[in-house]
Parts: structure tokens; sequence; C-alpha cells
């Protein structure tokens, strides 16, 4: 497609795709986020203990558990994309997701059925994190593909958009069940199972919806075109440069992500000392601001490059991280902590917004899907998923603050990847193939 001539046609079959492509990312984001949203209500029913603190690391080592069996995911999925089209992928993948949303609805509590309850809440989390490994890959690569060149980056950057709202909706059903619906006690007793059904009958609705997606263009161009194609790991094996910038662009990238979305519930909560209510609403704010930076960003991206913002994030965060999360920590208001968490957002959206077409663009089609999810799944179970249970864990030693200098180490290890690598908008494999319009 040209400047000077917009298909109408074409701009509205590639707005179809990514709404669908995204809502299901919501769903499933939502499914995922549902378990920390309401974990200060369940924790109990599946770890007796008379430390809160300790049910807290409880929970928090299972929603790692979910991340450990990412990278499997990320190659199971990226293979399906890969060989079989990013359709199927994607279609599978929120069906797992359902199927882990159920298990967690039904599962009996531990005084019910004793440490049966905990074993089958990690295999739920296990299921999620399968489903969640996939679905990274094959969304970010369906996004990168149904877009055009250049704006590769708005559109892309409603991955994340659509990561946040899955957040957000996970907290508004908490909001409604808090304040609405429910007492306190009886969102204790069995209220908590709410959420985990709507995500299960999201899910489904989802699957519905992207039974119904056409394939990307760059997937039937490169399948038509080869003969013997390697196995999705063998393929891989030829780009190790490009598998070693994934692992560096992600790392700082992921921790601070989990940290200013994941963590914040608990740390607004037990270190900050907000009540309940006041501790929702400042984290949906911030995730609100959050999602607004997301395409205005991706926007920014496809006029600049994508370099320049991915060290901002890594000069701003290395510097900027450890103050923030102080400030954090002494303040008393509500919404003294709701600026701090922003201004941490302004700097990780320059991670967050486009980091998914970053590596879409490192790789050919062939191994696009298996690219982008592998060493990023990999990278998020050492680095994401860990955050809230190395944060709790030092919270646990007396040593809180330890934690705010180990996430910017990170981001600084990941800042001198972004200072070294090339700029993808400008060397993007995507570019390379014939065609990236979506095919009617």
């Amino acid at each position: 497609m040209t400047h000077g001539h917009i298909d109408l046609n074409d701009a509205r079959r590639r707005i179809k795709a990514i709404f669908i492509g995204s809502i299901g990312n919501l769903v499933e984001w939502y499914d995922f986020y549902a378990y920390t949203a309401f974990a200060l209500y369940f924790a109990h029913a599946f770890f007796p203990s008379e430390d809160p603190v300790a049910q807290q690391l409880n929970a928090a080592t299972l929603f790692a558990a979910g991340f450990i069996v990412r990278p499997v995911g990320g190659w199971l999925f990226g293979h399906l994309a890969d060989r079989y089209g990013r359709r199927l992928s994607l279609t599978v993948s929120v069906l797992m997701m359902c199927f882990g949303s159920l298990i967690i609805a039904l599962t009996p509590t531990y005084a019910t059925i004793g440490f049966a309850a905990p074993a089958l809440l990690a295999l739920a989390r296990i299921i999620e994190g399968l489903s969640l490994g996939g679905e990274y890959g094959a969304s970010a690569t369906y996004l990168s593909e149904v877009a055009d060149p250049e704006h590769r980056g708005f559109y892309s950057s409603f991955q994340y958009v659509t990561l946040i709202g899955g957040q957000l909706t996970a907290i508004l059903v908490l909001l409604l069940l808090q304040n609405v619906f429910l007492t306190h006690e009886q969102l204790v007793a069995w209220g908590w199972r709410i959420p985990f059904v709507i995500g299960a009958m999201l899910a489904i609705v989802s699957a519905i919806m992207r039974r119904h997606l056409h394939e990307t263009e760059a997937f039937v161009e490169e399948a038509a075109g080869t003969e013997k194609r390697d196995s999705a790991l063998r393929g891989l094996m030829k780009y190790p440069r490009e598998v070693a910038i994934v692992v560096g662009l992600t790392a700082g990238g992921t921790a601070a992500f989990y940290t200013f979305t994941t963590y914040m519930q608990t740390f607004v909560k037990q270190t900050v000392g907000l009540p309940d209510l006041t501790t929702t609403y400042v984290i949906a704010g911030s995730l609100i601001f959050a999602a607004i930076l997301q395409p205005i960003y991706g926007l920014i991206s496809d006029r600049i490059g994508r370099k320049p913002l991915l060290v901002f994030f890594g000069v701003a965060g290395t510097l900027l991280t450890v103050p923030i999360l102080t400030a954090l920590s002494h303040t008393q208001s509500a919404f003294a902590a709701f600026l701090l968490i922003c201004a941490a957002w302004i700097f990780t959206a320059g991670y967050t917004s486009i980091n998914a077409v970053v590596k879409a663009e490192l790789f050919p089609a062939a191994v696009r899907a298996t690219g982008v999810a592998v060493p990023y799944a990999l990278t998020v179970s050492i680095f994401g998923g860990t955050a809230p249970v190395i944060a709790l864990w030092f919270k646990t030693q007396g040593h809180e603050q330890w934690f705010y200098y180990y996430l910017a180490g990170v981001i600084f290890i990941s800042l001198l990847v972004y200072v070294t690598m090339r700029d993808t908008k400008h060397a993007s494999e995507m570019d390379r193939t014939a065609g990236v319009a979506e095919r009617a």
C-alpha cells in the first residue's frame, strides 16, 4: 500500500483483524491476571498459614510456576504458528486458557481435599502458562504482519494495550465484586471463583471469533514457497544473534513491567499500607494511564525508529527506578502513589509499546513466531514472573529496598543491548517479504 492510495477495504480488514487478534489477547491476560487480582482472597483456601505474607509468597510462587513453562508454550505454539498458520495457534492457545480458568474456578479448597487443592491449582497455572507462552509469539507476529509497514509500531502496540486491558478488566471485576455484589466474607468464602468462570466464558467467545480470522499474507507466501522446512527450533538455531538480542532486550523490560503491574497491587497494600479499595483504584488508574501511552509511543516509533524509545527506557529505568520505588515506599498519600507509578510508566512504555514489533522485525516469516516466542518466554520466566517472588523474598528478609537495586541493574543490562543493536524499523526482516498485508 502506498501513501497516495489508501484502500479503505484493506484498511478495514486490517483493523478488524487487529481488533479480533487483540481481544483474544485481552481475554488471555484477563484470565492470567485474575489470579493475581484475587490472590488476596483465595490464598488461604489453598495455602493454610497464620502468616498472610507467607500465604502471598506461596501464591506468588505458583504465579512464577506459570512462567516457568512459558518457553515450552512458546516452542509449541510457535511451531504451530510457523508450520500451520497464525490463526490456528491463536485459537488453540485461547482454548487452553479457558481450560486452565475452569480448573481454578472448580477446584475444592485445601480444607476439603487437602494437598490435592494446591496441586490442582499448580496444574491450572501450568496450563495457563503454556497458553500464554504461545499467545505472545503468535499475536505479536500476527499483529505485526497484518499492519502496513508505515504503521507497524502503532498497530502492534495494541498487543500491550489489550494485555494491560486484561489486567484492568480483572481489576474492574474485583471492584464490582468488592463494592456492588458481594461482602468481604462472601468474596473470601466463594466469590473469588466468579472471575475465573467469567474468564472461561470469554475465552470461548474469543476462540469462536479467532476461528474466522484471515491468515496473514506473509505466512501464506512463505508456506507456498517452501518445499521442506526445518523444525521450529532447528530453524531458530540459524539465528543465534537475533535470539540473543531478544533475550537481552526483554530482560529489563519484563522485570519492570511485572513490577509496575503484578507486584504493585501487593506493594501498595502491604508496604505503602493503603486500604484494599484505595489500592485497587490506584492500580487501575495507573494501568489506564499505561494503556493510553502504548499507541502514542508506537506512533512515535513509526516516525523516529524503535531504538530511541528503547534507549530512553534503559537510561531512565536505570537512573529512576530506585528513587521512584523508594519514594513510593515512604508515601502515605494515595495520589502520590498514583503519580509515582505513572512516572515509572512514562519510561516503561518505551519498552512495552514496541517490544513485540522489534522482535517480529528481527526474524523471517518461516521462524518468526518461534523466534519471537521462545527466547522471550525464556527471559520472562527468569526475570518477569520471578519479580514478585524476589521482591517478596527480600521483604521477608527485611531488605525490601534491595529489590529496587536488582530491578535497576537488570534494566541496565538491557540498556547495553539497546545501545548496540540495530534499529529494526530501518532494517526489518518483514520488509524482505514480498507481502505483509492481510490476505482477503
